[in-house]
């Protein structure tokens, strides 16, 4: 390590991810995560904290873990140390922030010692972030003018505690406690015996921000048993003082419609995205279980690049998914052509979802059927002529033949080009996990269901039997149902709004109103 020198050396990042929901990242945080050569992260970080990192960063897990062994402190100093030396751009990852019980600071010092330049990203610490996802402010005009945050966990290694719990009991505010979720009645006790009243409002929320987060509220000479008797373990957060009983008033997290539900994703997973923000908005935890892989076919050759030589000649342009929509602009922008090509042609999208895929990309189709299928497609285009004319369907490989045969039917010329393949995807143990305990299935595709069920047969799973299966619409039931499921959910729109609206409507037991011609 000797031969560089300060002037090479790369620079670390101590960075905070935040308490757990990954949307409370900070920017500067997720920019550092995809620029980085190293990341050395924690267990406590969000989940996909590390998505956004590059295919070749170097990503070595330094957490503890309760009862396993771990790195320790000065070993991780060491390899700060070492891997900036070598040049590297280096994150360190933490949980909360890393300078509120983070070891950050220590850290820090030793890069100081070492000449190492850093930086500090602070994070939304767990601190202040559960207490409110739990309807808890810190601090309130009539009840609290000041905070104070303690460690219930000091290092063990100390000859003895540095915390003067009588001063910690006459402090006029909140006290916000972290770790110590162990040892909670004798820190009760403990402020109890330095004056405060046993009466006092206590609330304690486990994995705070995270969809399963639970709170357990008391008093002080209550506490320890009713954490004890609910089985909180850590991570854990103790509000004492008396803004504590505003949550019976400020509880908004668990009043999400999907709280304290497992929802399972099975869409492509370049495409879960969308749908997995949506419901993890409404509260859910999300398991993510792509059971299909989307698989462009090359544009540069064969039937698409055919039919994007000729767009020109098309009167129809018929475009099934949004997947075809965004392969078929791929296409033209391949060929160095835009949304001019097509503007001499009626544009069908299948349905609303696909239609706003074109929107994104500057079409407007002029034929978009409330029901995304076939047969509501077959049925909007009745009157526009087709007969002698060339059409072009733009479509999966695996698709039904309803709108090009209706088309052929009435005389159209047409031409199905097939864009992209679903290709199946295995099931990892954490999908098969998620889906082991999940209170509801999503399937957006016939090729969802069937991927689904044969990713699960080849792991020598099964559906889980206590899931409620929510389709997007008739065309996935029937395959469901074909392969021995029961829908117990079917979106009367036949999108992911609609999906979304039916399965908060089941959940919260309310019938949605039919809409005209929906099946």
């Amino acid at each position: 390590m000797e031969e560089h020198d300060e002037a090479e050396a790369g620079t670390v990042y101590l960075v905070g991810a935040g308490p757990g929901d990954p949307g409370l990242m900070t920017r500067r945080a997720l920019e550092l995560v995809r620029a980085a050569d190293s990341i050395l992260y924690d267990r406590l970080i969000p989940a996909g904290a590390l998505g956004g990192a590059r295919d070749d960063a170097d990503l070595r897990y330094v957490g503890k873990r309760p009862g396993a062994s771990s790195i320790g402190q000065e070993e991780i100093g060491a390899l700060l140390v070492e891997l900036a030396r070598a040049g590297r751009s280096v994150v360190r990852l933490k949980g909360g922030d890393p300078f509120v019980f983070g070891r950050g600071g220590e850290e820090a010092q030793a890069l100081v010692a070492a000449g190492i330049p850093f930086e500090v990203v602070p994070g939304v610490t767990a601190g202040v972030a559960a207490p409110a996802y739990a309807g808890v402010p810190v601090t309130h005009r009539d009840d609290a003018s000041a905070v104070a945050f303690v460690t219930g966990h000091e290092d063990p290694a100390k000859p003895e505690s540095t915390l003067d719990w009588g001063a910690l009991a006459a402090f006029p505010g909140t006290l916000v406690l972290f770790m110590g979720v162990g040892r909670l009645a004798e820190i009760a006790e403990r402020l109890v015996a330095g004056g405060r009243s046993p009466r006092e409002p206590v609330a304690v929320v486990e994995r705070g921000t995270l969809p399963g987060q639970r709170t357990v509220s008391g008093a002080l000479a209550d506490i320890g048993e009713r954490v004890e008797e609910a089985g909180i373990r850590p991570p854990a957060i103790t509000v004492v003082g008396a803004v504590a009983e505003l949550r019976g008033e400020l509880a908004w997290f668990e009043r999400r419609p999907l709280f304290g539900l497992t929802v399972a994703v099975t869409r492509a997973r370049a495409q879960a995205s969308g749908l997995s923000a949506r419901l993890g908005a409404l509260g859910a935890e999300v398991v993510e279980a792509p059971a299909i892989r989307i698989v462009a076919r090359p544009r540069d050759r064969g039937e698409v690049a055919a039919a994007v030589g000729r767009v020109e000649d098309y009167s129809l342009v018929c475009v099934t998914s949004p997947n075809g929509a965004e392969l078929l602009l791929d296409a033209l922008a391949g060929a160095d052509r835009d949304a001019r090509a097509l503007a001499g042609a009626t544009v069908a999208a299948i349905g609303p979802g696909t239609a706003r895929a074109l929107a994104a990309r500057g079409i407007r189709a002029d034929v978009v059927p409330e029901r995304s299928i076939a047969e509501a497609l077959v049925e909007a285009l009745a009157d526009v002529a087709v007969e002698g004319r060339r059409v072009l369907v733009a479509r999966a490989a695996e698709a039904r033949d309803v709108l090009p045969d209706a088309l052929q039917e009435r005389g159209a010329v047409v031409d199905v080009v097939a864009l992209y393949d679903t290709v199946p995807e295995p099931l990892g143990a954490p999908a098969l996990d998620g889906l082991a305990r999940a209170d509801y299935v999503t399937f957006t595709a016939s090729s969802t269901v069937d991927s689904l069920l044969d990713a699960l047969a080849a792991a020598g799973a099964s559906f889980p039997p206590r899931a409620r299966l929510v389709s997007i619409g008739p065309v996935t039931s029937d395959t469901a149902r074909d392969r021995g499921l029961e829908v117990a959910v079917e979106a009367e729109r036949h999108d992911l709004d609609g999906l979304v609206e039916a399965l908060v409507a089941d959940v919260r037991g309310v019938a949605l109103p039919a809409r005209g011609g929906a099946s």
